[in-house]
């Protein structure tokens, strides 16, 4: 096999996004899109995408999306069963992850990608976080918030990621790429993508320390 055929771990948000992107442009061939949804199966346990709105941005990528269902406690022995999985029917040899510099993560990912027998990419790997931010804008994606913390609030909810956002964030001293959870977003345009993903913001939730969209694809 000389050609390599990776997984994409894949948040439905901008960073996953743009490294996908990244691996294609490295000469890397996309094989699936990975992603973890809740133990009620309905939205992703990361970001609370809805399920559907997952399938229209594998569907405007043209490839398939493999989901599975966990709780927390389950999350690792469950990866890992369908890394292997995954890496059987799609002959991968390569996990693309969009971490940055969290240096758990990355052992967390190489760990299970290794038990899966599969080599784990970290494109983004250690590069400046608001430099990121503002190759993905440059680069064409198209990335709503669609989940943030109290010290942004829900007026940031649908907002667009663009440089005036970076600036608004880099005013409230809160991370531009927000890395550390700040903010989670949904792309709903990329220049790989073969049509827009329409979406609409019907409510927003609050937790405990947390805002969310309640999205629904249109």
């Amino acid at each position: 096999m000389n050609k390599k055929t990776f997984l994409c771990s894949w948040s439905g948000g901008k960073d996953s996004c743009y490294v996908f992107h990244l691996a294609v442009a490295q000469g890397l061939d996309p094989g699936v899109l990975l992603n973890v949804l809740n133990e009620y199966g309905d939205r992703s346990r990361s970001h609370g995408i809805p399920k559907e709105i997952l399938e229209a941005q594998a569907s405007a990528l043209q490839l398939p999306i493999h989901f599975f269902e966990s709780t927390w406690s389950d999350y690792e022995r469950l990866y890992i069963q369908n890394l292997k999985l995954l890496t059987h029917t799609y002959n991968l040899n390569t996990s693309v992850f969009g971490d940055i510099d969290i240096e758990s993560h990355r052992a967390w990912e190489e760990k299970v990608s290794e038990a899966a027998n599969l080599k784990a990419m970290l494109p983004l790997w250690k590069q400046s976080r608001k430099q990121l931010v503002e190759d993905m804008i440059d680069y064409g994606i198209e990335a709503m918030i669609v989940s943030c913390n109290h010290t942004l609030g829900p007026d940031f909810l649908g907002r667009m990621v663009d440089k005036t956002l970076v600036k608004d964030l880099e005013n409230l001293g809160v991370d531009v790429c927000g890395e550390n959870g700040e903010y989670h977003t949904l792309v709903i345009n990329a220049p790989m993508f073969h049509k827009k993903i329409e979406v609409a913001i019907l409510d927003n939730e609050e937790s405990t320390n947390y805002n969310f969209a309640s999205l629904q694809l249109i």
